[in-house]
Formats: C-alpha cells, sequence, structure tokens
C-alpha cells in the first residue's frame, strides 16, 4: 500500500498538536500521533471522490491529500484538522449569519449563533437592518434599545460557549456608516472589557469615501424606514473612526460597495458581512472553507540561485483545490440553511503562509519593490491556475449549483470563489513558518517555561545564514536582545538587517501596499495587519486609510503598539493564587517595576503619588506627604498600602478609582483650576491621569525583551509566551492560543 512521508515537525508545532489537534482519551491523554492525524483527515477528505467517480481510486488521492499536509506543503484551516474523521466532522472555520429587524429573527440568530460555537466556528454578523436607538416599535409602542445593545447579548451567548473544548467564540460585527446609530458603534468598544468576543468594522461606501474626500456631507438613513433622519458632515465620522482604531485598534473598515462589485453571485443578494477576521466576505448562511499554501516548500535551487519551482507550484495548488472542494461534500453543517447555501456556491479560499520566509530565503527585503512584484506575481499565478482546477473539476463534478445568474454563467466553473488570504495563525506554527502575508514579528523571542524561567530563541533562517556566514555565536544572540534591534549590532551585515527587517520596523505604507498587491489577483479579501509604532499619530492611521481605498484594498485593519495593553485576553490572567481555604490572595510584588511619581498639591501639603506596574498591570501605590510623621502621613501610607494590596489581588484600577474619588476632608485645595477636596481624593486623580497616558509605558524587564518590540505585548494565558498581534488578531506563536480561531 502507501507511500507516506513522515512529519518533520517543530518542538513548537507538536505542542501545539498535542494540545489542540489530536485526538485524546477521556482522561486527555493523547492517543494519536501527527502522522497518524494527517492520515485521519486525508482518508475522510478523500471519500468525497466516490460521490462524482464510483472508479475513483480513494487510496491514491488520500495518498496524495496525506503527503501534501505531511510534507506541510498545503494545510486546511483548523476545524478539518481537528475534525475530519471525527463525530463532529464540522469543517469550516467561519459562518455569516443574517439579522432581521425583529426580535424573532435576533434571537433565532443567537440560536444558531450558540450552535455553530458549539461546534467549534467562528460568526460574522451586520447589524444595519436593525432599527436605530428610541426607534419607535409598533407593537408595543416602546422604543428600541439599537443595535449595540443586541450585540452585548450576543457578546453574552459567545461567552457562555466553550467550543468543543479546542476552539473559542469569535465574532465580527459590522455596521453601515449611514446606520443613525453609527456614533455609538464606533465607540462600543472603548471600553476594553466590552465586547471582548467581537472585532468590529464599519461598512463604508462609495458615497461615504468621495464625501470624505470632499469635505462634504452624507445621510443617515433609518433602515427600518429606508428615510434620511440626518446629514452629517462624513470627516467628522471619519475622523472618529480613525481616531478610535489609533487609541485601540478597532474598529476595522470594510470597503462594502468594493466587496459588493466583486461579489460571483449578485442575484443572490447583497453581501453585508464577512468572518470574524474579515478576510471572508460572505452571504447570509455562507460559511468559509479555507486553506493555505506553504510557500517556503515550492523553491529549488538553480546555479546556486533560489526560484520558484512553478511546476511543483502549479501540482499543489490543483491538489489543493481538489481537496477544498471535497471537504465541501464531507461538511457536516451546523444549520441545513448553511448546507444549502454552502453547497450552493461551493465557494473555497486557497491563500498562503510563509511568505516572509519565501522573501528570506530569496534574499529580497519585505520592504521593497521586488517583493511586491514576487507578491502579485505569486498570487496572480494561485489564482490562475485555481481557476483551472475548479474548471477541470467541473467538467467531471459540474459547475456549483447557482452558477445561473452569475459572473461565471455559460462558463464551467466548480467554485464562486477559490482565492483568499486567511489568518494561518495555527496552521503556520505546525507548518513553523510565517504566518500568512505578515512579516516576522521578531528576529529573537523569549519563551517562558515552568516556574518563571525564561529561554532564548531565535528565528531558524537568521540563525542559519549567520552561521553559514561564520559571525553567529550566543554572544551574539545575547547582544541582540539587549540592543533590541540589529540595526545597532556592527558585525551583523547591513544586507542581513534589511533581510530581517520585521512587523515594527516597516513603515505602515508598506504594510499596506503589501496588502493591495495580494488583493490585486484574490476573489475574497486579504487578512492583514497594519502595524504602527506605539508613537504614530491620528493622522499617521488617516494616512493608512485613504492609501489602503486609493490602491484597491477590501478592508484594512491596524495595530498601534501598545494600543491595547489593557484588553482582557482571557480570564485565566485574572486568577489570583488563594489559600488552602479557597480565599483571594494578593500576587508577590516582583523584584521589578516600573511607573511614575506625580505631584499633587493638596491642602495638607504636597502629596508625592508613586503608581508602579509589573506585566500584569498596576501593582502598587506609594502616597507621601512633603512633609513627615503626622497624622495626614500616616493615612496616606495605609490607604496606598490598601491599594496596593486590591491591585495585586487583582482588583480593577476603575473600581478602587470610583471609591476614592469625592471623599471631602476639612482642607480642600485649587491649582490649576481644578479642585481636590482631600488626600484621596488627591490619588484618585493621580490613578487617572496614571491611566490617561499609560499606553505611551511599556513594560520591560531589563534584558528579556524580544527584539524590536517597543512595548512587550501581554503574555499568554495557557502558557506564559509572548502574544503577537497579526492578521486582525491576537496569537501565540507557543502554544497556538488566539482569541480568534
Amino acid at each position: 500500500m502507501k507511500t507516506l512521508v513522515e512529519p518533520e515537525l517543530t518542538k513548537n508545532a507538536l505542542v501545539v498538536l498535542e494540545k489542540r489537534y489530536l485526538k485524546k482519551d477521556s482522561t486527555g491523554k493523547v492517543i494519536e500521533t501527527p502522522s497518524e492525524m494527517f492520515w485521519r483527515v486525508a482518508w475522510n477528505i478523500a471519500q468525497a471522490d466516490s460521490i462524482y467517480n464510483s472508479k475513483a481510486e480513494t487510496e491514491q488521492i488520500a495518498e496524495d491529500f496525506y503527503n501534501i499536509m505531511a510534507k506541510l506543503e498545503f494545510l486546511p484551516n483548523s476545524p478539518t484538522l481537528m475534525n475530519a474523521g471525527r463525530e463532529l466532522q464540522q469543517l469550516s472555520a467561519c459562518f455569516v449569519l443574517p439579522v432581521e429587524d425583529s426580535i424573532e429573527s435576533i434571537f433565532e440568530a443567537i440560536k444558531h449563533t450558540a450552535l455553530i460555537h458549539k461546534s467549534g466556528g467562528g460568526t460574522g454578523f451586520s447589524f444595519s437592518r436593525l432599527r436605530p436607538k428610541k426607534d419607535v416599535v409598533l407593537t408595543t409602542s416602546g422604543v428600541s434599545s439599537g443595535p449595540v445593545s443586541f450585540m452585548r447579548i450576543f457578546n453574552t451567548t459567545t461567552e457562555t460557549i466553550k467550543q468543543g473544548g479546542t476552539r473559542r467564540g469569535a465574532n465580527m460585527g459590522i455596521l453601515r456608516v449611514d446606520h443613525p446609530d453609527i456614533f455609538e458603534f464606533i465607540t462600543c468598544k472603548e471600553d476594553p472589557q466590552e465586547l471582548t468576543n467581537f472585532n468590529i468594522s464599519v461598512a463604508v461606501t462609495e458615497e461615504f469615501m468621495k464625501a470624505v474626500e470632499m469635505d462634504g456631507e452624507y445621510p443617515l438613513i433609518n433602515p427600518r424606514t429606508g428615510k434620511t433622519v440626518k446629514t452629517v458632515k462624513a470627516r467628522e465620522i471619519f475622523d472618529l473612526i480613525v481616531r478610535m482604531a489609533w487609541k485601540n485598534g478597532e474598529p476595522g473598515i470594510i470597503f462594502l460597495d468594493r466587496i459588493n462589485a466583486a461579489n460571483p453571485t449578485p442575484h443572490l443578494g447583497e453581501i453585508e458581512s464577512t468572518n470574524p477576521c474579515g478576510e471572508q466576505p460572505l452571504l447570509p448562511f455562507e460559511s468559509c472553507n479555507l486553506g493555505s499554501l506553504n510557500l517556503t516548500k515550492i523553491i529549488k535551487q538553480i546555479n546556486g540561485s533560489t526560484v520558484i519551482d512553478y511546476e511543483h507550484f502549479r501540482e499543489l495548488i490543483h491538489k489543493a483545490v481538489h481537496f477544498l472542494d471535497n471537504v465541501i461534500d464531507m461538511n457536516h453543517y451546523p444549520l441545513p440553511q448553511i448546507e444549502k447555501m454552502t453547497k450552493g456556491n461551493r465557494k473555497i479560499g486557497l491563500g498562503v503562509m510563509g511568505f516572509a520566509d519565501l522573501l528570506i530565503m530569496m534574499g529580497i527585503p519585505y520592504n521593497s519593490e521586488a517583493a511586491l512584484k514576487l507578491a502579485e506575481e505569486i498570487m496572480e499565478f494561485i489564482s490562475r491556475e485555481s481557476k483551472r482546477a475548479a474548471e477541470k473539476l467541473a467538467s467531471v463534478r459540474g459547475s456549483f449549483p447557482n452558477i445561473q445568474g452569475s459572473i461565471y454563467e455559460g462558463k464551467l466553473m466548480r467554485n464562486a470563489t477559490t482565492t483568499t488570504i486567511a489568518p494561518t495563525g495555527s496552521i503556520s506554527i505546525i507548518a513553523g513558518v510565517t504566518s500568512g502575508i505578515e512579516p516576522i514579528f521578531a528576529v529573537t523571542f523569549v519563551r517562558r517555561i515552568l516556574d518563571g524561567e525564561r529561554l532564548l530563541e531565535l528565528h531558524p533562517l537568521f540563525k542559519r545564514i549567520t552561521e553559514e556566514r561564520g559571525i553567529y555565536s550566543d554572544t551574539l544572540v545575547e547582544r541582540i536582545v539587549e540592543a533590541g534591534e540589529l540595526n545597532k549590532i556592527k558585525e551583523i551585515p547591513q544586507d542581513l538587517k534589511q533581510l530581517f527587517v520585521t512587523a515594527h520596523d516597516i513603515t505602515p505604507q508598506w504594510h499596506v501596499r503589501m496588502q493591495a498587491a495580494f488583493q490585486k489577483f484574490t476573489d475574497n479579501a486579504v487578512s492583514k495587519t497594519v502595524n504602527f509604532p506605539a508613537s504614530a499619530t491620528v493622522e499617521d492611521v488617516a494616512k493608512v486609510y485613504h492609501l489602503a481605498y486609493k490602491l484597491g484594498c477590501k478592508g484594512v485593519t491596524i495595530y498601534r503598539d501598545s494600543s491595547r495593553k489593557h484588553q482582557v485576553l482571557d480570564k485565566k490572567v485574572k486568577e489570583q493564587a488563594k489559600d488552602k481555604d479557597g480565599k483571594l490572595q494578593p500576587r508577590p510584588r516582583p523584584l521589578w517595576t516600573r511607573g511614575i511619581t506625580i505631584k499633587a498639591p493638596t491642602g495638607c501639603g504636597n502629596l508625592y503619588v508613586t503608581i508602579n506596574r509589573d506585566e500584569n498591570g498596576l501593582c502598587e501605590v506609594f502616597a507621601r506627604m512633603g512633609k513627615s510623621g503626622g497624622c495626614a502621613a500616616s493615612q496616606t501610607e495605609v490607604t496606598g498600602r490598601l491599594i496596593s494590596l486590591a491591585l495585586r489581588a487583582g482588583i480593577e484600577p476603575k473600581s478602587i478609582i470610583k471609591q476614592l474619588r469625592g471623599i471631602r476632608c476639612p482642607s480642600p485645595s485649587w491649582n490649576k483650576g481644578e479642585l481636590t477636596l482631600s488626600c484621596a481624593d488627591a490619588i484618585c486623580k493621580a490613578l487617572e491621569k496614571y491611566l490617561e497616558i499609560e499606553g505611551d509605558l511599556s513594560w520591560k524587564e531589563p534584558g528579556l525583551l524580544s527584539t524590536n518590540l517597543t512595548g512587550l505585548y501581554p503574555q499568554c494565558p495557557e502558557c506564559g509566551g509572548m502574544l503577537e498581534f497579526g492578521e486582525g488578531c491576537v496569537l501565540c506563536k507557543f502554544c497556538g492560543f488566539s482569541r480568534c480561531e
């Protein structure tokens, strides 16, 4: 029988597979090897061939599918790896559900959301059809609470459900820019505790973008009546979107009219929403079916030069399209409406991973014209060959059922779409390559292991190249970590500094240009994060939004370094030590803290408030009077001690501020027009000021910060590794933890 290769996997890949993908028994013990997992998936997906050809050599097809996965040349989206050949058999990563303007429809959508999340999928919604806040409800003579209030119900539903023990709930919430509640929607995640299971994006129209460019007005329209509620300045809304994105990365934007201009089945309706990471625009009740090609596996050496092996690349693309088309038939869909729509259009999304690694192998800097040219060349080839593969399948299996009225009417075409650049968070770890089309995140990484010990890890290509050039040493690695960037190390040649440019070194404009290069030949959309340094201005973000629109992107997601420092990533982050009786105990004070001291005039004299933080957030407050001794000094000291105790026990700073605010004493004071009622009130104001500016402060324990990071990302709540922000989500490269998958 079979000629099967044995997968060569990194330590990180094995950790992720054992934690999230391999079969376990009732006690949680892993009972499946990686090769057995790949065969389970390959054999299951190959069974679809018997539907179309009774003489199909299923075993040979399964062997082909196994080998492209085991060689890490192609991997399907996570649910397929997890569930194919198992009882659940739910193979789609994401779905879009309709939300109509009635209580019945809203709660039907909530029920459907629960079923999808239970099966391991993510969901996207447009709330644009819901009537605005305070609009009339004729059946009850009451008023509507608006889209944002109903989003909170969806969020709570997601929070309640654990997805089969392997995946987390993720949602995309979208509102049209001409909805009357657009102001509330744009700011609905200003508080990081709100809507934690949602990504949000504003659906902007061509009319709106033209009004922004012309500094004109545009109408807000009540979706219930279709009538204009009022007209507003387009730049006022645009500036609010930009300001909020600068502040915490959301909302993103999608160019709705541009998405619908590329809708292959316009006769079935308009596209209103996308999946949670924004790369897959879908009609209501459609699901996405995604997979990615590992670009590090499509190269060969000719006369000492690294070139793309297009013959092998073509073969991989055709096998991957075959695989993804089979997935549609083997899938067990959570709802009959989803099965009908998905099988009617048979959309697939073939994308890539390891692009940054490919560039390094070929000696091309990410932020170069040569890289943009290669991106277009690769994606054009994938687009062309995936369409040929879909035509070939259609000649045997028939075109997708809804082809009449589509852009392919009168032609042979198996799949309404064939290409998507999707997030590859977990599967790129399995493949041992960079995520999607993102640049490398850092040259050095810090991995936390048991007992708080930290181990340095080096990008494997950097290690290999420096070894080949005879400049590698452990001392060099330590110096890179200490310096924080390659540019400060004289021994590293300039060409390597340019080649190993990171996400934080690349200007936002280059991020957008790379996204646009791939979008040019992608049916659906492109998952990509535009990274900004912490020092970026609101105007910098606005320029990128305009550039993304100008260059033909279908949307844009930005992240300014350190802007999400306080976002709750997982409840485990907030877990605190407890004693034997289960009572809460404060976490120990670390050896290193970092903070500021604020001078606060009071009626009793100057109060000096020192506020410190560790890597988990605020951890202590010291408050001392300018003059020593006395009752006031002792009271401020004990106040600081109690605040510190509360902070290290996990109490939110805002709750402490609420208790301190407004406490009065007999000696209030005025300073620069601001009234301070007491020493406690002064501490409250100092805490508030600190929280306002804390986004510009970064935690750094000497000698342990990863290369090229201006602010340390939060640690993973599951393994303690460093979290990355990319592809519109948060991911741990060491264990595969993600907020979006």
